[in-house]
């Protein structure tokens, strides 16, 4: 593989997935980790992707304030979200997980809804300040640099004592048969915490990362109530979700 092929490969990860590791990038493409930290670091410098140790981030997802143009899959994570917001209903309390798919959502609740909204992200929570109809309430901890999301015992803690009508979540990988996974532990804790915190848990999720799978487990998918992606509920690539207990929007 020429590294041109091999650089369009890792950015077209990053971008899906918003984080990746080297150690995974090196295994899939069949090379050395010094080979993709090589191609990391010059993408890095052509401000195609943000370095940082162990992996690589996409940069629509660690810098908020990026051309909103540029986000990954930008017009299929646009229909999740009109998808999304037909669930919402005046007086709801709802949760909002990070990522770039959850902050569209947050971009495109209406501004005459009332609401009101938790959220561990910093980036969805100032998307919401925007809505003056929407009451936004922190929930803080430990501030994961890279997710820019709070982790750790105590948004966890706080996520126990609540209880939201839909908690939107995000996830890096999910499968049918192996659920929801992700390669961050940290992230894994805070999203169980989320599934228990939330009467009803709606996944949203471009249909790229359908049929893929990491280490950690967030939970199995009958654990999800309702799976929003930009397809039609009726398209095949959806067969094996049809098989379990969960809506598809």
């Amino acid at each position: 593989m020429l590294k041109e092929e091999r650089q369009l490969k890792i950015l077209n990860e990053v971008e899906l997935h918003n984080r990746v590791l080297l150690s995974d990038i090196a295994e899939m493409l069949d090379v050395s980790v010094d080979t993709i930290r090589r191609d990391v670091k010059e993408l890095d410098a052509e401000n195609k992707l943000r370095k940082v140790h162990g992996g690589a981030i996409s940069m629509g997802f660690t810098d908020p304030t990026a051309d909103h143009s540029k986000i990954y899959a930008l017009n299929e994570k646009s229909i999740i979200a009109q998808k999304a917001t037909g669930l919402l209903r005046d007086g709801a309390v709802i949760f909002i997980d990070g990522g770039t798919t959850c902050l569209e959502l947050a971009r495109q609740i209406p501004r005459q809804l009332h609401l009101t909204c938790f959220t561990l992200s910093l980036p969805v929570a100032l998307q919401l300040l925007t809505k003056p109809n929407i009451e936004v309430i922190f929930l803080g901890g430990t501030i994961s640099r890279e997710a820019q999301i709070s982790v750790g015992a105590s948004a966890i803690h706080q996520l126990s004592e609540i209880r939201v009508d839909y908690g939107f979540i995000g996830t890096g990988y999910v499968d049918a048969l192996h659920g929801l996974t992700e390669f961050d532990w940290d992230i894994v804790q805070v999203k169980k915490a989320v599934i228990q915190a939330s009467k009803k848990t709606v996944l949203l999720c471009i249909s790229e990362k359908l049929n893929s799978q990491h280490r950690y487990k967030t939970c199995n998918i009958n654990a999800i109530n309702t799976m929003i992606t930009e397809l039609e509920p009726e398209n095949n690539l959806l067969n094996m979700f049809r098989k379990h207990d969960i809506h598809l929007l």
